[in-house]
């Protein structure tokens, strides 16, 4: 397997009861038990202020839009991504707006380019095709996992994984539709905006993925070979490496949740180190955040992706663990 399968050590339970019994009678609800997490993700009472937060953005377009079942146009993500980079967008205004810093990691965007973080241009359409071959599959990950390591050594105490790419929420509900069993009419969302002939299509071609890796959910990796793709297979081995290497994350949509559901699937552990900063309106975010029994901070309707949402919910840790240090 080439995401770690060893269990993930679990954030200092210790720390953590102390951080509950100090603030026994603080009345602060949540926000105890939240600034208690931190404690025990940091393995030290009362915890230390969150100084550096970074949103990692992972970016890629996906073959399977292609069956027009988006009503953004052509070249959507590409022009977000270079927007976000430029400094621009709610992720950015948002981020300063709490002290976080943003980053763009361009696995799979439909664009010419190529450097250490770029897999492919786009992916195979996953309802008739493999989205990736093994060796792009292995170079994801291995993307995915440097990544983390970087931002982990840099000094970053919490991490917010973002997604950007037209097609990606189609990507993620035929995933998680495939492990949990969960028929492609109740995973399908809006997306980024649909209509109902737009959503037949979408229900088809999830459908289709999933009939395509019938019998072979026992071999998690292989399905996500097939039918996920190379910004999500990053994203998934993000996500269990910054657990691994104890670093709390802040879960933001429906692709990063089912990311870190399959996460927790390949590396046992890995979601007593992850929070669910918000809901959005996709089936497939409540039914990964129901499976990984993490409940929302927010519920605002926001889908456009990119960390967004978590950033929004990022000011409830902040004062969570301020509270714990007062």
């Amino acid at each position: 397997m080439l995401i770690d399968a060893t269990p993930i050590t679990a954030p200092d339970a210790s720390a953590g009861e102390a951080s509950l019994t100090a603030s026994a009678d603080s009345g602060t609800g949540r926000l105890r038990e939240l600034g208690a997490w931190i404690a025990a993700c940091q393995g030290v009472h009362p915890p230390q202020p969150l100084r550096r937060c970074r949103v990692v953005v992972f970016a890629g377009d996906h073959g399977v839009a292609q069956r027009g079942m988006s009503l953004l146009p052509a070249g959507y993500s590409v022009e977000r991504a270079a927007e976000i980079e430029s400094g621009a967008g709610p992720v950015n205004v948002l981020a300063r707006a709490t002290g976080a810093s943003v980053r763009v990691v361009d696995v799979s965007l439909d664009h010419e380019a190529w450097g250490e973080e770029r897999v492919a241009r786009s992916t195979g359409a996953i309802d008739v095709e493999d989205a990736m071959d093994a060796e792009q599959y292995a170079r994801a990950v291995e993307i995915g996992r440097r990544v983390a390591d970087q931002e982990i050594d840099s000094g970053t105490d919490l991490l917010i994984p973002g997604d950007l790419g037209v097609g990606n929420t189609t990507v993620a509900a035929a995933l998680l539709g495939a492990f949990t069993g969960t028929e492609p009419v109740a995973v399908v969302g809006p997306g980024a905006g649909t209509t109902d002939e737009l959503w037949k299509i979408k229900v088809e071609a999830i459908r289709d993925a999933m009939f395509r890796v019938r019998g072979t959910t026992d071999e998690p990796e292989e399905v996500l070979r097939r039918i996920g793709s190379p910004d999500l297979v990053a994203l998934t081995a993000f996500i269990a490496r910054s657990a691994a290497r104890r670093t709390p994350l802040l879960l933001d949509g429906a692709p990063v949740a089912v990311a870190a559901y399959l996460a927790e699937r390949l590396s046992p552990g890995v979601r007593a180190w992850c929070q669910a900063g918000q809901l959005t309106p996709e089936p497939a975010h409540l039914i990964a955040l129901q499976a990984l029994e993490l409940t929302p901070l927010v519920a605002l309707d926001m889908n456009a992706g990119q960390g967004v949402g978590a950033l929004a919910a990022l000011p409830l840790v902040q004062a969570a663990a301020a509270l714990q240090a007062d």
